[in-house]
């Protein structure tokens, strides 16, 4: 599988989904914002790298693969919990990538300057996003 961007589906994105998607990421921003009031900027923190738009864009890939598949005169019901599998496969290997993101500017912003930490702290979440969805590629492949 190669992983593209298709700009055009953009277009099919109704402005209420829009809506749910800002209102959610909106409510995780907040609900991380009171955590970290509670108990400090670290738990807080924890809680921002929760992928905001996740749970609503979900469902609404769901729903949209569904309907794609109606219109063709099959019921997509099938294929929208894949698409909706796939993308939360995604979020996770993105989630593991941040991760090691924030733990490297956790570990040496207070020792370095701040440009040498955010490059190699990209460096970090680049590799492992990649490296994480390449070994995913070899172990799904050798079955």
């Amino acid at each position: 599988m190669m992983v593209h961007a298709r700009l055009s589906a953009i277009k099919g994105i109704k402005p209420h989904e829009w809506m749910i998607r800002f209102a959610f990421g909106g409510a995780v921003c907040v609900i991380a914002g009171l955590i970290a009031q509670k108990f400090g900027p670290a738990i807080g923190g924890l809680f921002l790298a929760f992928p905001a738009i996740f749970p609503a864009s979900a469902s609404l890939v769901e729903a949209h693969e569904k309907l794609h598949k109606a219109r063709a005169g099959f019921d997509g019901t099938n294929r929208g919990r894949i698409v909706a599998a796939i993308d939360a496969l995604g979020t996770a290997i993105g989630c593991i990538g941040l991760a090691g993101f924030a733990l490297v500017f956790w570990i040496w912003l207070p020792r370095t300057r701040l440009f040498v930490v955010f490059a190699l702290a990209t460096l970090v979440w680049l590799t492992l996003s990649v490296g994480v969805w390449l070994m995913r590629k070899k172990h799904i492949l050798h079955r």
